[in-house]
């Protein structure tokens, strides 16, 4: 991240060099476009574990569902079948709670995670709106005290021999 003020720029006859203001500009659009790409990239990869992490959480729950139908065909099946497809039972819908529980703290991250990104967006913009009107502030300057300096040069340039002759 860049601070105001960091940057030195050569100076020419009135000024900034307008050359590294614009590289200067230039790069950290540049750098802002990476962020932002990197930050984009990583909210996919998240997206597809999110996927993925979803799908199994759908497996285990179909799986979940057909414990409990197998259970109801095979109730008649010796007690230690029942409870062995009780465990079965059990320890499915933990994953599956435990899957949900997980996947649930997973999205509220995603969506913190976004919120700060835009706020980071947000803080770059201004960051750089700052910087840009910073500088069309100076040009402005620079232009007001090129014209004064020329203003002076050509009231100096008019000889006063001219005003006499005229006036007489």
């Amino acid at each position: 991240m860049f601070v105001a003020g960091e940057k030195k720029f050569g100076t020419s006859l009135f000024g900034f060099k307008r050359a590294d203001v614009n590289a200067y500009i230039e790069r950290i659009v540049r750098e802002f476009d990476q962020r932002l790409k990197e930050k984009d990239d990583e909210i996919s990869n998240l997206q597809a574990q999110l996927n993925e992490l979803r799908t199994k959480y759908d497996d285990f729950y179909r799986e979940a569902e057909s414990v409990i139908r197998e259970k109801e065909k095979i109730a008649g099946v010796l007690l230690q079948a029942q409870e062995k497809a009780e465990n079965m039972m059990v320890e499915a819908r933990e994953k599956a709670l435990k899957e949900k529980v997980h996947l649930d703290q997973l999205l509220e991250s995603e969506k913190e995670k976004i919120v700060d990104i835009k706020r980071e967006l947000k803080g770059l913009k201004n960051q750089v709106a700052t910087i840009l009107t910073k500088y069309e502030q100076q040009i402005d300057e620079t232009v007001s005290g090129i014209e004064k300096q020329e203003g002076l040069y050509m009231q100096e340039d008019i000889p006063e021999d001219e005003g006499e002759d005229a006036a007489g």
